[in-house]
């Protein structure tokens, strides 16, 4: 059992029953787009990332991103942790059909998967202390600004196992708390390296 300080935010029960059963922690559901009406709920989740940090852990479709980013709307005090798990094909085994995108939830994941989110938002570490990564570092990257840099920036997030949604902007801040500017630099070699 993992035991957390930071409460987790989570969309349903059974992504709720998922990690509970290896991770001890306030584990709070949004209960889908519930929390767009829920203010107690919202004022909940408020305190608790201002009092230990709150790690958003949303499945990596569409709802799961427009959940995270209206929690990060109205938080705005405390450490938010972006826990990404990868967009990954399949159907939960309760469910007759597949989702509307067809990517598994975060209870359908392997536990080793949501500890490797977890790891790469920081969750386990204190945040990397190099130089910060910039939009010129995106730039220089060809990951921002350029004519192909779209698609450069979903190739790069592929190699990173991320979302293939995040805009940049998530992107960087998520290079800065998990990879750091050394990493990032290796990272960015293999790309252009692979693209070669």
């Amino acid at each position: 059992m993992i035991t957390l300080k930071q409460a987790v935010v989570v969309e349903g029960k059974y992504d709720k029953i998922k990690i509970s059963s290896f991770i001890k922690a306030i584990i709070i559901t949004t209960d889908g787009f519930g929390i767009f009406k829920n203010k107690s709920k919202r004022e909940f989740i408020k305190k608790l990332a201002e009092k230990n940090g709150l790690i958003i852990l949303t499945d990596s479709d569409r709802a799961g991103q427009i959940i995270r980013s209206h929690i990060k709307s109205f938080v705005k005090h405390g450490r938010i942790y972006n826990a990404y798990v990868p967009q990954v094909l399949g159907k939960e085994s309760r469910k007759t059909a597949p989702s509307k995108e067809g990517i598994l939830g975060v209870e359908g994941l392997e536990k080793k998967i949501i500890i490797k989110a977890l790891e790469k938002a920081g969750v386990f570490q204190s945040e990397i202390k190099s130089p910060k990564i910039t939009n010129i570092d995106l730039m220089e990257a060809g990951l921002l600004g350029g004519e192909s840099s779209k698609l450069k920036r979903q190739k790069f997030l592929a190699q990173l196992k991320l979302p293939s949604f995040l805009s940049s902007k998530q992107l960087l801040n998520f290079l800065n708390i998990s990879l750091g500017r050394e990493e990032f630099n290796t990272q960015i070699k293999i790309l252009n390296k692979r693209s070669e």
